[in-house]
């Protein structure tokens, strides 16, 4: 283990954990990174939206183009007495090392970068373009990172063809599962108006709560589609719910509500909130939604870089990969629609967000190996 302490996807894994990127911020993270894409040919150009920084590298001109995608930043590390060593201190212990990002996703970098430098030393001549999107916008607000990228490149007609993305897929053992599409997320900010009253005169009052139970009831029971072939059914969650005057006497004058759906292909944002505002109206009540989408629904179906994922994996593990749509949302929700072929392939996510986050040490060094093949079988 100790070898393998020494490898350089580890050594510059430890360098990017030494960072403390907290989103947006990406502390030097990507001018690391572009230093050495330099040095192998790459054209970097920073792009800078807010206090958010990306990176759009290529080399290249031709096509396909292969891009290897994620992100910089990484989430707080909350009370920093509460992990065993410090979050931004990378340590090893028993096989492991901790530190915030480690496998979000910072390991998913340091396995790129490796990964492309060993395959360009062997292939200088490659066929079409390698590419990195990298964002210090990914757990955050999400607005100048990703999204901002890919506007620029469809205005100025530069397209990606196969997107890998550095995401923590695998569940219980490195490339148990892949993430071949996410499920939309549309987020709603509920007003529900009524009118204040004593509460032994209801007949005078309209209390909003009264009003909003039989709708919430009626959302939670829905059945809003049997999911398909690649999605889990949509699910509809309220996250929120706030109401009263804080006197037991009073009804209140206004409810707020914050609710979620995670829905499949069997929906579109457009119809999901037609069928929302549908449900709402038939109830009567004086009320406003304030929308938020996250992301559409997006799917990567069989082809020539799912072919070479599992290819890969199933060479290095042993066994083809778990074909997967679930989670949360991530950054190909702006890559996709620009017409790429997205997948996710990164290591293990059980220690995600959490204290005392780690990756496997033989995980980063088998990622490497699984990307460079990646790599081979598409431009070589």
């Amino acid at each position: 283990m100790a070898a393998l302490a020494d490898e350089p996807e580890i050594e510059l894994l430890r360098d990017l954990l030494r960072r403390d990127s907290i989103t947006p911020a990406d502390a030097g993270c990507q001018q690391v990174l572009i230093d050495r894409l330099e040095a192998i040919g790459f054209v970097c150009e920073t792009m800078v939206f807010g206090d958010v920084t990306n990176l759009w590298a290529r080399r290249g001109t031709a096509s396909p183009v292969l891009c290897f995608a994620g992100h910089t930043d990484v989430v707080p590390p909350g009370d920093e007495s509460e992990w065993t060593s410090p979050p931004f201190a990378p340590t090893c212990r028993d096989g492991l090392l901790y530190g915030r990002g480690s496998a979000d996703m910072k390991s998913g970098l340091a396995s790129m970068m490796i990964a492309i430098e060993q395959f360009v030393a062997g292939h200088s001549d490659h066929q079409g373009s390698l590419a990195v999107l990298l964002t210090s916008d990914e757990e955050g607000r999400a607005r100048d990172g990703t999204l901002r990228v890919m506007q620029a490149l469809q205005a100025r007609g530069e397209r990606i063809d196969w997107c890998v993305l550095g995401e923590p897929s695998s569940q219980e053992t490195l490339g148990d599962v892949i993430r071949i599409g996410r499920r939309g997320s549309l987020s709603g900010l509920l007003t529900v108006k009524g009118i204040q009253g004593h509460v032994a005169y209801p007949h005078l009052a309209d209390n909003p709560i009264q009003g909003f139970a039989p709708v919430l009831a009626e959302l939670h029971n829905i059945e809003w589609d049997q999911g398909n072939e690649h999605f889990p059914p949509t699910s509809f969650q309220v996250v929120d719910i706030r109401s009263g005057s804080g006197a037991p006497n009073v009804t209140p004058a206004q409810l707020s509500a914050r609710f979620n759906f995670r829905y499949s292909t069997e929906w579109n944002y457009e119809t999901l909130k037609k069928r929302v505002h549908e449900i709402f109206d038939a109830h009567d009540l004086d009320y406003e939604i304030e929308w938020h989408l996250s992301g559409e629904p997006f799917l990567t179906r069989s082809g020539k870089l799912i072919d070479a994922v599992v290819q890969s994996v199933t060479e290095h593990t042993g066994s083809a990969p778990e074909l997967s749509t679930g989670g949360g949302t991530s950054d190909g929700r702006f890559i996709s629609p620009a017409g790429a072929d997205v997948v996710e392939l990164g290591p293990v996510n059980a220690s995600i967000h959490k204290i005392d986050e780690h990756v496997k040490v033989d995980d980063v060094v088998q990622l490497t190996k699984m990307y460079q093949r990646v790599i081979e079988l598409l431009l070589d």
